[in-house]
């Protein structure tokens, strides 16, 4: 049997869809992070290569039985990148043809379909990162922020568990408002003290900050008026990506699809409430839509369509 693999592969987890030659859903399986930059190649790697293995053990099939892979990874916008990690994959699956692109672009197709449909629209990507993409009836494709969090990443789950941290500081050297975000991040942390959570800040923020958000939620939903000052603060952020992107495109007086997708979103009802009162101010004309299919499904669909467009054009 001929298969087809592909990925959404973020800083926090891997999924990994498997397909058939005619389109049906074989396994889908979850790894780990494999955003290069953040984790590293060799852990990026490895956690393609353990979750893609899953997946066939799963489907009941041979790694020689994958025709072709698409691969949408965070973290590689940039040709060197992709093209370690598609040099990888191809010696792990060496009868397949190999496209590694970012999970931006696999999660636009996942909202608004292929190219070939024409369909124009926008979609807000909140998980360990942040970023908005979207494409016009004409095919023009434009991208705002996902620029990592040294720089960027503003409403990420990384971003609103950074700001929860320093909040919570400047509540206890009696710099800002008091807040109940210090001592439930120390719970929920299991650190001992402030200093030996700093500790971990340091070797591993990306283990840490984002597993945050979560507790930014609960606190917001006590009432606490910090953490609902962060989450609204991330809400305007994640519409400022999405303006950006719908100004470039020229859509604000057009009926466009705006699609959300990340783990930032359906765990906050605070956050989600607070996006879709900015959404409707900036896009009134637009359609707030879940995705079509999962961006893992979108990938394996992207992958068997290469291998079909292949097929055409020999013939």
């Amino acid at each position: 049997m001929t298969v087809f693999l592909g990925f959404d592969a973020g800083g926090t987890k891997t999924d990994c869809v498997a397909l058939d030659a005619a389109g049906r859903f074989l396994a889908e399986t979850t790894g780990g992070a494999a955003n290069p930059l953040r984790t590293g190649f060799a852990k990026a790697c490895s956690a393609l290569e353990e979750t893609a293995r899953r997946a066939l053990a799963e489907a009941r099939e041979e790694a020689e039985n994958v025709r072709a892979i698409c691969a949408g990874v965070a973290g590689t916008g940039r040709p060197r990148i992709a093209r370690r990690l598609s040099s990888y994959l191809t010696r792990a699956f060496p009868q397949a043809s190999v496209r590694v692109t970012t999970d931006i672009e696999i999660a636009l197709e996942a909202a608004i379909g292929p190219i070939e449909t024409h369909g124009q629209g926008i979609v807000i990507i909140a998980g360990t990162g942040s970023a908005a993409c979207g494409r016009n009836s004409a095919g023009k494709t434009v991208r705002a922020g996902g620029w990592g969090p040294w720089v960027g990443d503003p409403g990420s789950a990384y971003d609103i568990g950074r700001r929860a941290v320093a909040a919570a500081l400047r509540d206890r050297d009696h710099l800002g408002p008091p807040t109940a975000l210090g001592g439930k991040i120390l719970h929920a942390t299991e650190a001992g003290d402030w200093d030996a959570l700093l500790e971990r800040f340091a070797k591993h923020p990306d283990a840490v900050f984002p597993k945050l958000f979560l507790v930014v939620n609960e606190t917001a939903a006590g009432g606490d008026a910090v953490a609902q000052e962060i989450l609204a603060a991330a809400a305007t952020s994640l519409a400022s990506l999405a303006k950006a992107v719908i100004d470039s495109l020229g859509l604000p007086d057009q009926s466009f699809t705006l699609a959300k997708s990340g783990g930032v979103f359906g765990h906050s009802t605070y956050l989600d409430a607070a996006l879709d009162r900015e959404l409707s101010r900036i896009a009134p004309t637009a359609r707030i839509e879940p995705l079509r299919i999962s961006p893992a499904r979108a990938a394996a669909e992207l992958a068997r369509k290469t291998v079909s467009n292949a097929a055409a054009d020999e013939a």
